[in-house]
């Protein structure tokens, strides 16, 4: 039988042999008594990396996010953000949930706000309006297709926001795929931030985590939060031997990545029924609308991972593939093939 080819997302990556290694030699300690050498020395780097004062380890991107809103916010702020973001789509409702805020969704072009719809949406001090507190950014963005969002754009929007005393979280889950897709250090896109999340553990490579960095004071408060979450882990140092290799080894390599969605979405492009915007394909990510197939997209799914490719419906009409280390360009022209046979066939 024929290998399987997941294009489902980066997060099924496997660790490299080199993460491996340094992963059953890392020096560990209690990194909730702050007695873990090999984390504090990925936190240190972490908050280098993205010109930040300090860092926190996390068990995840999500818990990560949450932590910080939780942070930045008290009971009954309001926290705008796009309205497709992780945050407020796939985070389980967290923002209410924890930090009991409410979310102010903001339309958007691509997965980038408007500096002047952000500013409309900042209301007054009024009695009968939640304070708005903290303003969510996402690069690069998830259901917009891995889409970037520059230097400039992000400081237009934290501008508006400081101007109005609101703090900015930027979810960097894939920062590094950002950066190397506009050809800047990921410290450019984090500067305008309060603090910013980015993840190990997609196209980076790692088995697990994520870090957040921001000022000194700020992860003080969020270790606080991380711990009531159930974050805190002990000897995880074997985790975050990882990523230490991924930051020395794996950021360059995303650009194979992004090279691999551009030919697996102009391949998709090609196919009956299917539609790809290719402005919209910048890093890995790659969103095809399969409605003129007349097949939903949970339908096609469904077939795909039958014959041997995994993709995830992102709703009725489209498709996400995502590319990463442990696919090449043979995997994306034997998908394509399979999936042209599938959409031919019937």
């Amino acid at each position: 039988m024929a290998e399987v080819i997941d294009f489902r997302s980066d997060t099924v990556t496997q660790p490299t042999p080199a993460m491996r290694r340094a992963m059953a030699a890392a020096e560990v300690g209690d990194d909730v008594y702050g007695e873990d050498p090999t984390v504090r020395r990925l936190e240190e780097v972490a908050a280098e990396r993205l010109g930040k004062e300090a860092g926190l380890f996390f068990p995840s991107g999500t818990m990560a996010n949450q932590a910080a809103v939780l942070a930045h916010t008290r009971r009954g702020d309001e926290v705008l953000l796009e309205e497709e973001s992780h945050i407020y789509y796939y985070e389980v409702g967290g923002v209410a949930l924890w930090a009991a805020c409410q979310v102010r969704p903001l339309p958007s072009r691509r997965g980038v706000l408007d500096p002047a719809v952000v500013e409309a949406a900042i209301r007054p001090a009024n009695i009968h309006f939640p304070p708005p507190r903290l303003l969510c950014l996402e690069n690069t963005h998830n259901r917009w297709g891995g889409t970037v969002m520059t230097a400039e754009q992000t400081a237009a929007l934290a501008e508006v926001a400081h101007r109005h005393g609101l703090k900015v979280h930027l979810d960097g889950a894939r920062i590094f795929n950002a950066a190397v897709a506009l050809g800047v250090p990921a410290d450019r896109l984090a500067a305008p931030a309060d603090s910013v999340m980015f993840s190990l553990s997609k196209g980076l490579g790692c088995p697990v985590g994520s870090l957040l960095v921001g000022d000194r004071d700020f992860i003080a408060e969020a270790r606080r939060y991380r711990k009531a979450l159930g974050g805190g882990m002990r000897q995880a140092g074997i985790l975050a031997a990882a990523g230490l290799v991924a930051l020395d080894e794996m950021i360059d390599r995303l650009a194979d990545d992004h090279a691999l969605a551009r030919r697996l979405a102009e391949g998709l492009a090609n196919l009956p029924g299917v539609h790809v915007d290719l402005e919209a394909v910048q890093t890995n990510i790659v969103m095809a609308d399969v409605a003129a197939t007349g097949r939903t997209a949970y339908e096609l799914a469904g077939a795909l991972a039958a014959a041997g490719v995994k993709v995830n419906a992102v709703d009725a009409r489209r498709l996400r593939w995502v590319t990463h280390k442990d696919v090449g360009p043979a995997d994306a022209d034997r998908a394509l093939a399979i999936f042209h046979r599938i959409l031919t066939e019937g």
